[in-house]
């Protein structure tokens, strides 16, 4: 049997380009336990990635005992990470769980029954409301939850409350690529799809590292590499992934240049006449604004800033420019970095230019870094307006407040939606009282992290809590209400590639916890929250009542889900939405007949200056009539804000290992990824190490001008003068190693993260900032990070 843990992407299958991925149908089950010992299998999909590939949750006992993939999904053709493996029912059946309310007193956390709970949460909010009104409220939500608890969340903050303040972790991790994408196209929504890496002639994995964060989608290329047709392979990633050990073209940027990057290759495009003209003409706006601002971005140029070779730049932007059929795929190292909507829609700016979409293995993936991100995003739990509706659009406004039958006036939108970053603020300054946090753990995933924690557990602030397990972020809360987790509870997500799955319930919660849902829609009934003929405002009894009030929702918007239901998503593959009677299968890609949603009356909104932020007023958008045309938009290169200098003369950035998801909530508690990756580490440059004298596992100190870590050194295959750490080590760790336990030592990637934002998406800058290093003392053993991965020891082979 293949060990998934040292053997992270399995078996190859290889195949040709144009050909069917081959079916590999992976399963793990309890220890002692065979397939005929299963009670029974229920259908769902994994939901610790953004992948979502479709397995059977395997029931013994009416226990979760294990999982296999589905062999006629189309995402994953029956193949499942080491965390779909392990942690997607491990991650859930644990001694830890939540499994009664809890309230603060005398401060301390105690036990208690659901009607004091939510007595106490609904007296406290009711009382702001009557004095301050609904902007003393911030809902802040995940990535994580259903559809349908999205949407319910969506409807009480807009429709019960009327409070702007609503957000979610995606915006840590997915607000560049919905950002990106409006842009440039008008609406959210990805254009191209995972089966464009079956056709491709090349792959450009931009600030992706997929073997790690998607593993079963690296599976499908590595599959293709080992095919008779491999396509081309270009990364751009300032660390030696195992993407770039097979990359043809590896551009090792320094953190913080990647539009002078991007500018560069768009130059090569235009300037070597690799770009359709005709396809130009007809389907864009822009392309002389486009061109004038790349002019002075020659691949010399960017070689300087970005400490790369103009030659690979060259050769990048040649293959890019003459391959047939090229797929695109975003993540972190764009989004969480300097400039981030800007870079991104440059990778759309070549897509447009070659006419490059809307084809088998022409596509174009500004990814999700979360399994349900693009459900918050669809469905306004993230502050926009629901079925990717234009808040500044007051026929949009009016839809929604007739769909759900209320004052069009409560629904908020004479101002864009408050972003995270900014709702975190408002309840520093107090004029945000009461915050309801579900399904995430802020107090270790937001940047500056000593500053979270004082505003999180300010006395005046009102935190509820809802999540599986006693978290960091839950030991400062008020109430904390224990939530069902995945194979506890009914709902449908969508995947990065507008997959819908839809996940059955296949056990009971653990104790008095309850799902998501029905936590939101006992709050709404207690607040009384009504439509303008007194009926309640959320009617629903269960899920699918909720999955089809959001098909109207969705009706006759880029996101239609209106072909769906619930029957028709059991028992064979998921669905990608757009899904109509007109299109009952489905929409594999968007874009193929090159009209794009960018119309005055249609479109998500009406774009941004994309150095500044500034918004385009709807007079401005309508002269120009794009009329179906995307946009071709750019801005003029500048370098972090944050740049290293003598004092902290390194850069740092940060991102994940294949073994964990998030702060480890779930794949902390499976005893094989805990065990393949267990404690924080950091990761140094050969020449960095040297210079300052450090050794492998010598306990070092990391320092910003906002905190410091401390953690054993990796000598790994990052670039010299940057410093990775892995964001999902907690506060603290008192093992830094296994033979010399130490005092208690800040390990938290995100004390050292610097409080900025990208001017459009709004997304926090993970990626930029300044450090310096400093050993400790010598370590008595290895660095605790993996040997399989990006993070193994420099000079290591697989």
């Amino acid at each position: 049997m293949v060990d998934r843990i040292t053997d992270i992407w399995g078996t190859r299958t290889p195949f040709a380009g144009d050909g069917e991925w081959p079916v590999r149908v992976d399963m793990t089950l309890d220890a002692g336990l065979t397939e005929e010992d299963v009670d029974r299998w229920v259908q769902s999909a994994c939901v610790l990635c953004s992948n979502g590939c479709g397995c059977d949750i395997a029931v013994k006992d009416r226990v979760m005992v294990g999982v296999r993939g589905r062999a006629q999904d189309r995402v994953n053709r029956g193949r499942l990470g080491p965390k779909g493996l392990f942690a997607s029912w491990q991650g859930v059946s644990n001694k830890d769980r939540l499994t009664r309310p809890l309230i603060r007193d005398n401060g301390q956390l105690v036990e208690t029954d659901w009607e004091t709970a939510m007595t106490r949460i609904v007296t406290r909010s009711q009382a702001l409301l009557k004095d301050q009104g609904p902007l003393s409220h911030g809902f802040y939500t995940s990535g994580q939850l259903f559809l349908e608890e999205y949407y319910a969340l969506a409807v009480i903050g807009k429709a019960g409350i009327g409070t702007p303040h609503m957000d979610g972790n995606t915006r840590l991790c997915t607000a560049t690529a919905a950002a990106a994408l409006k842009e440039t196209f008008g609406a959210d929504g990805q254009p191209g799809a995972y089966e464009d890496i079956d056709s491709c002639d090349a792959i450009f994995l931009y600030g992706h590292n997929m073997p790690e964060t998607q593993t079963v989608l690296w599976s499908r290329i590595l599959d293709r590499l080992a095919g008779p047709t491999p396509p081309k392979l270009v990364c751009v990633d300032p660390r030696n992934t195992e993407a770039a050990r097979y990359a043809d073209v590896h551009l090792p940027v320094r953190p913080g240049t990647n539009l002078a990057l991007m500018h560069a290759l768009v130059r090569e495009v235009l300037d070597k006449n690799w770009y359709d003209a005709e396809y130009v003409e007809a389907h864009t706006l822009g392309v002389e604004g486009l061109r004038a601002t790349v002019e002075a971005w020659t691949p010399e140029a960017a070689a300087e800033v970005c400490g790369v070779s103009p030659e690979d730049i060259r050769e990048a932007a040649r293959i890019f420019g003459t391959s047939s059929r090229v797929l695109s795929t975003v993540l972190q190292g764009f989004y969480q970095s300097s400039q981030a909507t800007a870079a991104s829609c440059q990778v759309n700016n070549l897509h447009l230019l070659r006419g490059m979409l809307g084809r088998p293995g022409a596509g174009l993936l500004q990814m999700n870094g979360q399994p349900t991100a693009q459900n918050n995003r669809e469905c306004g739990a993230d502050g926009d307006l629901p079925g990717f509706r234009n808040w500044g659009n007051q026929t949009h406004v009016k839809e929604l407040a007739a769909l759900w039958n209320v004052d069009p006036a409560i629904v908020p939108h004479w101002a864009p939606p408050t972003h995270a970053m900014q709702i975190f603020r408002y309840a520093e300054q107090g004029s945000i009282n009461f915050m309801w946090v579900s399904a995430t753990n802020p107090a270790v995933s937001m940047p500056e992290l000593s500053r979270i924690r004082q505003i999180l557990g300010k006395p005046e602030l009102f935190l509820v809590v809802q999540d599986l397990y006693m978290t960091e972020t839950a030991q400062l809360a008020d109430v904390v209400l224990p939530a069902a987790a995945w194979g506890e509870k009914t709902g449908t997500f969508t995947n990065a590639s507008r997959v819908v799955h839809l996940s059955e319930k296949a056990v009971d919660p653990p104790g008095q916890a309850r799902s998501d849902l029905d936590i939101f829609l006992d709050y709404s009934q207690r607040m009384g929250f009504a439509t303008l003929d007194g009926s309640p405002l959320l009617d629903w009894a269960g899920p699918e009542d909720g999955f089809e009030a959001w098909k109207e929702c969705s009706r006759g918007r880029p996101c239609d889900y209106t072909g769906l239901s619930y029957s028709k998503l059991r028992g064979g593959s998921g669905i990608p939405w757009p899904c109509t009677e007109e299109h009952p299968g489905g929409t594999t890609r968007l874009y193929s007949n090159g009209v794009f949603p960018t119309r005055a009356d249609y479109c998500e909104n009406y774009g941004h200056d994309l150095l500044t932020g500034a918004e385009t007023d709807p007079e401005s958008y309508r002269a120009d009539a794009p009329d179906g045309r995307a946009w071709l938009r750019t801005t003029e290169y500048h370098p972090p804000h944050e740049e290293p200098d003598e004092d902290y003369p390194l850069r740092y950035t940060t991102g994940r290992t294949a073994y964990h998801f998030h702060t480890r909530t779930k794949t902390a508690r499976s005893r094989e990824l805990n065990t393949a990756a267990p404690r924080m580490w950091v990761e140094l440059s050969v020449e960095d190490a040297a210079n300052h004298g450090i050794n492998e596992g010598d306990i070092v100190q990391v320092s910003s001008r906002r905190g410091s870590i401390t953690a054993p050194a990796r000598i790994s295959g990052v670039r010299t003068g940057t410093v990775f750490a892995p964001f999902h080590y907690g506060y603290w760790d008192t093992h830094l190693s296994a033979t010399e336990p130490q005092k208690h030592t800040s390990t938290a990637a995100n004390e050292l993260t610097i409080t900025e934002w990208d001017p459009v998406s709004k997304q926090p800058l993970f990626k930029n900032a300044a450090v310096k290093v400093e050993k400790i003392r010598n370590g008595t053993e290895p660095a605790p990070a993996p040997t399989t991965t990006a993070s193994r020891p420099a000079g290591q082979r697989p």
